[in-house]
């Protein structure tokens, strides 16, 4: 046995309460283990019983099947709050304790010194508990600027025509704003879309806004704090919640305490508010390789600010309230995530929660994100392995469904179920290329976008994504929404297949389940096809070729399937048949 391959530590990963009752005790190992047991008691049951301490002998079940590991799950419900565990595994040449400090055939496990592993108690106020509706939600993301110029648009030379993207550059500007939101939300509502999330509104001299001067100031562009609570107070009438995005990483070079910095230097007192490593700072190079001072990426133009000082952390969480208790959001996307300091976070965290505990805090992570999730700072992260999973699939047509699985059982292997079920999963941002550039054709970004709309987690399209708009990285993925020929019905055929997706999504409980199990075809390398809740079946057709599928129970979705044929890059999405499954 493979007994280096055997892993457990009493971390979030592996250990983590699930609710205030129930324990989840995860174990890896090599995949020439066969299976596995926890021997699990109260810590203190030896004192109660004057005896030896013992445990229970409780089978684990095989949870997840990656690339080089399987991983065992069981849930414990511990009458006193607290566990102490060890573990055992079988294969082919025997079996093996598992403790802290070592790992030995069973027959030698009471030699020399156990180290047994603990989960010393389940505080409720630990237990990880994202916001109930978010696991419900299916999310919009729109530029405010590409998306609608609303009636009160006020034509400005600044100002490109709508929808002119000949020779598009980095810095045009096209007028769209929050009253163009505001008016488009029936149209978000009849596609299902239940949240939106919004790239930044806050005054900037740039089309994103990513570069913010000022924090409660909406972008005179975009309209007027009025309207921005308008735009809220509608949406949440027609059952559609806002998240807003924060960028505390870094500012606009016009942020007040910044223009204080470099007029005052060392005597601002909001010197110490930044990274500033050189009395010469204060020139004008755009680039900051010179590590004269800390900037997002080398961009002098968004100087990073220094989020373990705390008369930062008092400010941006005075600007946070604002937000959410005086305009009303549902959510917060912090960007750059991942660099703000975990001090400022978790600061964060129990002021806004303490305000309004259903907000929803979402951090931009690109990669394994569990020091931020479990840790009292994000409820949730965007879930970038997802859409590489998705993106390395259909690009590399070596790939199989079996090689499917694993990307995305490893998503799936990171974080505890409660963070996994509220993952913000997607196919592209503003700052990827669109979807449908990578694929061969609309049948293949259904395929995507129903693999989106079936996996655990909370998906979010892209504005245009419902019309399998093209458009290549920036500047070519932010263009307008093409509303003259969305009104006139010239996507409606894209659009409707899309439409039934969300609606099936909003309508099936499984799908919008944390289970789901992987049936591989040997046969057919290139089907993927899974189970969702126990209910559902979700069949992806990536063959290239037509299959032969006797559907025995009743279809909720289907596109290329003809009654007994699933069409080459066709879906197929039936209720569970359970004499034929």
């Amino acid at each position: 046995m493979n007994t280096a391959a055997i892993f457990h530590r009493s971390t979030a990963e592996y250990s983590y309460a699930l609710d205030n009752d129930t324990v989840v005790v995860s174990l890896r190992t090599a995949k020439d283990v066969q299976k596995a047991w926890i021997i699990w008691n109260d810590p203190f049951i030896n004192e109660l019983e004057r005896c030896e301490w013992y445990g229970d002998r409780v089978e684990m079940e095989l949870y997840l099947e990656l690339r080089e590991h399987y991983l065992w799950r069981v849930r414990l419900v511990p009458k006193y709050k607290r566990a102490m565990y060890y573990f055992e595994v079988s294969g082919e040449d025997g079996t093996y304790a598992v403790y802290e400090n070592k790992i030995t055939p069973s027959e030698l496990a009471s030699k020399g010194a156990r180290q047994f592993f603990k989960f010393p108690w389940l505080n409720p106020s630990d237990v990880i508990a994202p916001p109930e509706w978010v696991r419900d939600t299916v999310w919009y993301q729109i530029m405010p600027d590409r998306f609608n110029r609303g009636s009160n648009f006020k034509d400005d030379e600044r100002f490109r025509p709508w929808g002119d993207f000949s020779d598009p550059g980095w810095h045009d500007l096209f007028g769209g704003n929050l009253k163009g939101i505001t008016e488009r939300l029936p149209y978000l509502r009849s596609l299902g879309i239940s949240g939106v999330y919004m790239t930044p509104v806050f005054l900037s001299d740039s089309n994103h806004k990513y570069n913010t001067f000022d924090y409660r100031l909406v972008d005179p562009d975009f309209g007027t704090e009025e309207d921005l609570r308008e735009l809220v107070d509608t949406a949440h009438s027609m059952g559609i919640r806002i998240m807003m995005d924060a960028v505390f990483n870094h500012c606009g070079r016009q942020f007040f305490a910044w223009r204080d910095v470099m007029e005052k230097g060392k005597d601002s007192p909001y010197y110490d508010w930044f990274f500033i490593n050189s009395d010469d700072f204060a020139h004008e190079d755009y680039n900051t390789s010179d590590g004269r001072f800390y900037t997002f990426s080398f961009w002098a133009s968004m100087p990073k600010l220094n989020t373990n000082n705390p008369e930062v952390i008092k400010y941006f969480t005075d600007v946070c309230l604002h937000w959410v208790d005086d305009i009303g959001i549902d959510g917060i996307r912090f960007d750059v995530g991942d660099e703000v300091s975990h001090t400022f976070l978790r600061s964060l965290w129990a002021d806004l929660k303490a305000a309004s505990p259903d907000v929803f805090l979402l951090g931009e992570i690109w990669m394994d994100s569990i020091k931020w999730v479990c840790n009292r700072e994000y409820d949730s992260v965007m879930n970038y392995p997802f859409c590489s999973c998705s993106d390395n699939f259909w690009s590399d047509r070596e790939q199989t469904s079996r090689d499917f699985m694993y990307s995305i059982n490893y998503c799936r292997s990171l974080y505890p179920e409660q963070i996994t079920n509220v993952l913000f999963n997607f196919l592209d941002t503003h700052d990827t290329a669109r979807a449908i550039e990578s694929c061969a054709n609309e049948n293949v970004f259904l395929q995507k976008l129903a693999v989106l709309m079936t996996m655990p987690g909370t998906p979010c399209i892209y504005y245009g994504t419902e019309i399998a708009m093209p458009g290549k990285r920036n500047p070519y993925n932010r263009a307008c929404m093409p509303w003259g020929d969305i009104d006139s019905g010239k996507y409606r055929s894209f659009t409707e297949k899309a439409e039934g997706l969300i609606r099936l999504r909003n309508s099936e409980a499984a799908l919008r389940s944390g289970e789901i199990s992987f049936n591989i075809s040997e046969e057919e390398p290139r089907l993927i096809c899974y189970d969702k809740g126990g209910e559902v079946r979700v069949y992806i057709n990536a063959t290239g070729k037509s299959l032969r599928i006797e559907e025995k129970s009743e279809v909720l979705y289907s596109n290329g399937f003809d009654g007994d044929r699933l069409e080459a890059d066709g879906i197929l999405i039936s209720m569970i048949d359970p004499v034929h499954s």
